[in-house]
């Protein structure tokens, strides 16, 4: 059995290049607690965006992404090739949906289908995980949202 943890490194921790093969080993065992705190002390968090993000689980077929937002901060509209599921760990985020919106305080799930357009807004400072999984080889979808965007969690 083996068990990868995450550690405190000084290198950066972003792009797709850095977490390469290390997050799809058998067993991945994580404290979210301490992950969202390591995110509170991000650039993007005190100076940049007032959100972090850090992909947990990297697997060709599967991504879990912990994600911390400030109060009133936004991820604009975007759809997603995949299906999603996004879980609200602390605080309390709202999706907009083409036809509603959808609020999931702490401890509330939601799936959405692929390329479902959504926005995802901190009502309060917030810390959710989202997955995100997609179908076979050759059969995923190019989704484009309600504004023509090309979906911005595409399989990379």
């Amino acid at each position: 059995m083996v068990t990868a943890r995450t550690e405190t490194s000084q290198q950066p921790r972003a792009g797709h290049k850095f977490i390469e093969g290390t997050l799809s080993v058998p067993l991945l065992d994580f404290d979210l607690a301490e992950e969202a705190r390591l995110q509170r002390q991000e650039k993007s968090w005190l100076g940049g965006t007032g959100r972090s993000s850090k992909t947990l689980v990297k697997h060709p077929d599967l991504r879990v992404v912990l994600i911390s937002m400030k109060a009133s901060t936004r991820i604009h509209e975007h759809a997603a090739a995949g299906r999603i599921s996004v879980q609200t760990l602390s605080g309390h985020i709202r999706l907009q949906l083409p036809d509603q919106a959808v609020d999931l305080p702490a401890g509330h799930l939601l799936a959405l289908d692929q390329c479902v357009p959504h926005e995802v807004e901190a009502v309060e400072e917030s810390v959710f995980l989202l997955t995100l999984s997609w179908p076979p080889e050759g059969t995923v979808q190019e989704c484009k949202s309600n504004a023509g965007k090309k979906a911005s969690h595409e399989k990379k």
